[in-house]
């Protein structure tokens, strides 16, 4: 009688392979731009010399015109964004991500292409103004943002950014026309902000109605409410009731005599110094410290956190009506820093726009900063093509804002996940 030899079963580790998830989302964006360089720059090829200003006649280092041929230059830089579409190509057959350092060179390749054939024959490009009109036109965007990144990362969805910038332009012109002081404007833009928080978080937390709804439903309230006061009150006797202090010039020494970006980083009022030390601390805050801990872990998993002690729904309150005290503050922008006074509907859509940033921006308080610079650049651009006498259509370039954001909420330049509880209010069992 035979004995059959034990099995001894094999000890060796088994070892998981990754399945290889290839995504073409990075190299279809810019194959998309590429085309349309060819497009552009060889289907109407335009021929002359385009001309670039680096300094201003204030400016104390001064740095000389940069001159170029046009349709040389078109040729050049559809070649160079060619080639880096073909490694980004290569990138995702290889299973690996196009940097993001790579997409930012080409971004600024196209860019200057396009400045280049848009003022070839004409006025010579403000560089500096256009960076700097892009700054100004940011503030705002980033700042809602801002709000947008706190409120949603908490996991609830923020469209109120709209209402929370008028009421903040509203309150701070009339608060600061009254008082004559432009920081007790500020604080108050802050105040109006917060209060408008308050009413989407009561709503949607405590009485569990769909956030979406209650954010729409008070931007029509806090637009037909500005509006109706600005009527009623402030155009009746706007020198009293509408005539703000603006924001003072505050230029940093040194810093703000660094050709180019001196005067469009380092010569500013106070609230762009707010605003970078608003991104810096929402950065931080989310990511180094307890708070932003706390923050995404009830709009990641609010069970999880509930079973640990921290208060879901307390803490999603404080936070919303903290995203509305910084969205509030970039609608002070538009009264004491840019236009001067309140006017109806003066936010323009620019809630919306920087709701965009914040999922083009994946919920990432830099990210979406430098989606705002996105928007705040391609709405700038319209006005300085006009400066120049461009022959490129304003309606065209009315509506390029509008048509980035379509493509960053579609999701061209890559998959955005929301946090996982965005949106889902919290019933405690």
């Amino acid at each position: 009688m035979s004995t059959a030899a034990p099995v001894i079963p094999d000890s060796s580790p088994i070892v998981l392979e990754k399945a290889e998830v290839r995504s073409w989302k990075a190299p279809i964006a810019l194959a998309v731009f590429v085309v349309i360089s060819i497009v552009l720059f060889f289907g109407f090829a335009r021929h002359g010399q385009s001309t670039f200003r680096f300094s201003e006649s204030s400016d104390a280092i001064k740095l000389p015109n940069l001159t170029v041929d046009t349709f040389t230059t078109t040729t050049v830089v559809t070649i160079l964004l060619l080639l880096i579409t073909a490694y980004s190509a290569w990138l995702s057959w290889k299973v690996r991500k196009t940097p993001i350092w790579l997409v930012i060179v080409f971004a600024l390749l196209f860019m200057f292409a396009f400045l280049a054939w848009a003022g070839s024959g004409q006025l010579p490009v403000p560089v500096t103004g256009l960076l700097l009109g892009t700054i100004s036109l940011s503030v705002p965007l980033v700042f809602g943002a801002l709000g947008g990144v706190i409120s949603e990362r908490g996991g609830v969805v923020n469209v109120a950014i709209e209402g929370q910038l008028l009421a903040g332009a509203f309150v701070s012109a009339m608060t600061a026309t009254i008082t004559g002081s432009w920081l007790v404007g500020l604080f108050a833009a802050m105040v109006a902000g917060v209060l408008v928080s308050f009413v989407l978080a009561a709503f949607s937390i405590k009485y569990l109605v769909d956030q979406v709804i209650v954010g729409v439903v008070l931007n029509v309230l806090v637009t037909g409410l500005t509006s109706f006061l600005y009527s009623a009150v402030l155009a009746g006797d706007p020198q009293v009731l509408n005539h703000p202090p603006r924001l003072p010039d505050w230029p940093i020494p040194i810093l703000s005599d660094i050709p180019i970006i001196g005067k469009v980083l380092f010569d500013q009022t106070i609230i762009e110094y707010l605003m970078y030390i608003a991104i810096f601390l929402v950065w931080f805050g989310l990511f180094k410290t307890r708070w932003g801990l706390r923050l995404r872990s009830v709009g990641e998993h609010p069970e999880a956190a509930d079973t640990v002690g921290i208060n879901v729904n307390g803490t999603r309150f404080w936070n919303v009506s903290l995203a509305g005290a910084v969205a509030g503050l970039g609608g002070a922008y538009f009264t004491l820093g840019s236009v001067g006074a309140f006017s109806k509907e003066m936010t323009a859509g620019q809630g919306f726009i920087a709701l965009a940033a914040v999922i083009f921006g994946r919920w990432d308080p830099i990210r979406a900063t430098l989606a705002a610079l996105l928007f705040g650049f391609a709405t700038n651009l319209q006005n300085v093509l006009g400066i120049i006498g461009s022959p490129v259509p304003s309606e065209f370039m009315l509506m390029l804002p509008y048509v980035v954001t379509i493509f960053a909420v579609a999701g061209l330049v890559g998959v955005s996940r929301a946090p996982a509880a965005d949106g889902k209010p919290y019933i405690k069992s």
